[in-house]
């Protein structure tokens, strides 16, 4: 009967490589198109210094529980010439 435990299990084995799989794309997605600098920010003034160091705006505006650069939402992309 061990192949009827290893079909039993395959349900766990799937949930746990999809949860692997999602946090590591919620990661992805953090830092996606900003060459290693965070779009989100767990304060307003953290974002605030991204918008001016890292994204060539000013402001933040908030997502969900978060903070992300610049004032409007269409200006968060990184700035060419001003990576870290």
């Amino acid at each position: 009967m061990p192949q009827a435990q290893a079909t039993r299990k395959l349900p766990q084995l799937l949930s746990a490589i999809g949860l692997a799989t999602g946090l590591q794309l919620q990661g992805a997605a953090v830092h996606a198109n900003t060459g290693g600098v965070p779009a989100l920010y767990a304060t307003q003034a953290e974002a605030e210094e991204a918008a001016k160091k890292h994204f060539n705006c000013t402001g933040a505006h908030p997502m969900g529980n978060q903070w992300m650069p610049c004032a409007q939402h269409s200006q968060t992309s990184p700035s060419a010439n001003n990576h870290p």
